[in-house]
């Protein structure tokens, strides 16, 4: 007897309106997604803080290696440039063609050469300037015209601030280093000839002390 073909088998009735399970986050899950993004943004902030703040750091040492790159160049430009020239004071009194010291509210007076002038104007290509420190701050001052003759205030310009001291030595003919310039006369070489006021030494020593990098020191010779 021949097998009967199979038929197949009736599918279960569909339940009408039965939803299917819809596929999302648990509570859970979303509370520990947020605290991972919370961390991953933590340490994500705390690093561009990290790089601004060293950009801003750098910046600021750029600047400030800038100011004080151009004071001592300023000092170096006048003092390499100074001419054995004397001028008189608002009172008519004679003074050195440079002079400097400690004790002195100018740390560094002299006159030198090579004041541009790109306008032309009728004065002399000669400059009478002066270094004073006050309060922490560098400044360098000139006057217009070498034989004031009167009261006439000088012309300011901040070079440096946080200086700490602002020292200068000189070095005289003899080898010999001077706190003050001129000299005491007891210091010539020569004691039977007068000192001569517009005598220039033949070098003279720089020293700036700051406040964030110490001492800095420069050895400046002077023409002739």
């Amino acid at each position: 007897m021949k097998n009967a073909p199979s038929l197949p088998l009736p599918l279960p009735p569909v339940r009408k309106g039965r939803q299917h399970r819809s596929c999302g986050f648990t509570l859970l899950e979303l509370l520990v997604a947020l605290a991972v993004f919370a961390i991953m943004a933590t340490a994500a902030y705390s690093g561009l803080r990290s790089v601004l703040f060293t950009r801003a750091a750098v910046e600021e040492e750029n600047r400030r290696l800038a100011a004080v790159q151009l004071a001592v160049f300023r000092l170096e430009q006048d003092i390499e440039q100074a001419l054995p020239r004397g001028v008189r004071d608002e009172y008519g009194e004679p003074q050195p063609a440079l002079h400097g010291g400690e004790l002195l509210s100018d740390t560094l007076v002299l006159t030198r050469a090579g004041w541009d002038n790109p306008l032309g104007q009728l004065r002399a290509n000669l400059q009478r300037v002066a270094y004073r420190l006050r309060e922490g701050r560098l400044w360098r001052l000139y006057w217009t015209v070498l034989d004031r003759g009167g009261a006439m205030e000088p012309r300011e310009t901040l070079l440096l601030d946080q200086v700490r001291e602002f020292r200068v030595r000189f070095l005289d003919q003899s080898d010999a280093w001077q706190n003050d310039w001129p000299p005491p006369a007891s210091s010539a070489a020569d004691h039977s000839l007068p000192p001569d006021p517009n005598a220039l030494p033949r070098a003279v020593e720089i020293t700036l002390t700051l406040e964030d990098w110490g001492a800095i020191t420069r050895l400046l010779p002077l023409p002739g």
